[in-house]
């Protein structure tokens, strides 16, 4: 029987799969829900998820108290409301330049010294090493969302030598980081809101793209995937990004995208991992509902292409039996439970 590391393989390459694997990831408020009702601090152990997660993702917090906390590039973070990210606070780049700005060190031990421990405790896991904010957002994050919406027009060549800087620092990472035997790099950046693309596709196209390409090639050429994580309705940009090299896209939102029309779609062009609602079925469906749902998609996904994941990370609204009800689900697969025996 094929491990969890080579079945979301096979899942990627549209193969055939024992099972549906998945990865369901969970808000610090719904993670908690479900650490008391198993009594398990580990929901690893209980979830038996099929990623293992290396780097830093977002980026590492510097507490600050009074529930504020800086990232590794300086951007200081509310979290007295949202307390998994928060909401930025201020501006590290107030003015259209990078005269006097420092990147942070791509090569920082702390990115790295654990990925050996990590593989060796969970070898027959898929390894990912992930970067967060990869791009657009690390870019908005630093300027300001409204102010950087302003640049693409105003400010061109100042958003291009940002973009750049960032990508820069990016494949710096990635490069150290394929000399460990991972299988994939993640970068996550949204560009979508609920109706299409933040900045539209020209824009998209003309900054984004260009640097997302850069990227990608090394990864490609490395012989490792390609997987992203970008909210809202982007579909409209999947074949640049098929041609560029991605293989994996999250988080599949079905109520900005026809999920199952896409999956036949790019069948054998684009693995899928997500798809089950975030915003209507999980907080505010029954445990009916959440089972016909999780049920459709993995009857979907059985013949490879897809990973099932909630559209997003639950969040705290979403009722315990809800959770429940998926997770019993994806444990009770045919092929999964063979695997077990």
């Amino acid at each position: 029987m094929a491990n969890k590391r080579e079945i979301v393989k096979l899942a990627i390459e549209s193969r055939k799969v024992p099972y549906v694997p998945w990865q369901c990831d969970f808000t610090v408020e719904a993670a908690d829900k479900l650490r008391k009702h198993f009594g398990e601090e580990d929901l690893e152990r209980v979830l038996d998820n099929h990623f293992l997660k290396l780097g830093s993702d977002i980026g590492f917090f510097t507490d600050l108290g009074n529930d504020r906390f800086r990232d590794i590039f300086g951007v200081v973070w509310d979290r007295s409301v949202d307390k998994d990210i928060g909401i930025v606070e201020g501006y590290v780049l107030p003015e259209p330049t990078l005269d006097g700005y420092t990147f942070p060190d791509p090569l920082a031990p702390r990115f790295f010294e654990d990925i050996p421990e990590k593989i060796s405790k969970y070898g027959d896991c898929f390894r990912v090493f992930k970067i967060g904010f990869s791009l657009y957002e690390r870019a908005w994050t630093l300027r300001g969302m409204e102010n950087l919406m302003m640049d693409f027009l105003d400010h061109p060549d100042f958003v291009r030598e940002l973009l750049h800087s960032i990508a820069d620092y990016n494949i710096t990472q990635v490069k150290e980081a394929l000399k460990y035997d991972i299988d994939a790099v993640y970068f996550g950046d949204d560009w979508g809101q609920q109706t299409g693309l933040q900045m539209g596709p020209c824009i998209w196209r003309e900054f984004i793209f260009p640097e997302l390409k850069r990227m990608y090639a090394v990864i490609r050429e490395a012989g490792k995937y390609i997987t992203i994580h970008s909210c809202g309705k982007v579909d409209e940009v999947f074949d640049d990004l098929i041609e560029i090299g991605l293989n994996c896209f999250n988080p599949f939102q079905p109520e900005v995208m026809d999920v199952f029309s896409l999956m036949k779609k790019y069948k054998g062009r684009l693995a899928f991992h997500g798809g089950l609602s975030t915003q209507k079925t999980l907080p505010y469906g029954s445990v009916e509902g959440v089972r016909n749902e999780t049920d459709r998609l993995l009857e979907a996904g059985g013949n490879g292409g897809y990973i099932f994941a909630p559209a997003h990370a639950v969040e705290g609204d979403v009722p315990l039996e809800n959770m429940l009800a998926f997770i019993e689900m994806l444990h009770n697969q045919n092929g999964y439970k063979e695997k077990l025996k």
